[in-house]
């Protein structure tokens, strides 16, 4: 998938409401012992990369050191009609930053009030005295919304043979 591809999957208004509305991800990545992984995790789009914070000492930045070779889904809706799943995949790049990840405090800052964001602020700068941020830029983007009959190829070719 080119450049231009991935930008124009990425600039979708579902896409982007995925993006900049939706903490919660699933990253997928290849774990030391060689057997695959899909943990939940927070994230954070800045427009370019998606940044997901972990400890320094989390076995998936040891896994992700080794192999950097990812895939990510960010998904909403609880019916066949409101479903919709932005799927990626790239290369997770690592760097430990002292104290907490900014985009980390960012994306608790979208879901939590005022007040309960103070409190959770101040307990996460207590607990971490570094953290590993993990920005994955895509280098493959597709998004579905299966309300509107955006789904896989392999789906809507099933459709049409099946007279759907």
């Amino acid at each position: 998938m080119d450049q231009h591809q991935i930008d124009a999957e990425l600039a979708l208004e579902g896409a982007q409401e995925l993006l900049c509305g939706t903490s919660l991800a699933h990253l997928s990545y290849l774990a030391s012992d060689g057997t695959p992984r899909v943990v939940p995790v927070g994230s954070w789009w800045t427009g370019t990369e998606l940044v997901v914070s972990t400890a320094t000492t989390a076995p998936k930045a040891t896994a992700l050191r080794a192999n950097p070779d990812v895939a990510v889904a960010l998904d909403a809706g609880g019916t066949p009609d409101s479903a919709r799943s932005l799927s990626l995949r790239g290369r997770a790049e690592l760097t430990v930053v002292d104290g907490v990840v900014p985009e980390y405090l960012a994306a608790a800052r979208r879901s939590m009030d005022p007040d309960a964001y103070a409190g959770f602020e101040e307990a996460v700068r207590g607990f971490y005295p570094q953290m590993v941020r993990i920005g994955i830029r895509p280098t493959w983007a597709r998004f579905y919304d299966y309300g509107t009959g955006r789904v896989p190829t392999f789906l809507r070719e099933l459709a049409e043979r099946s007279g759907a």
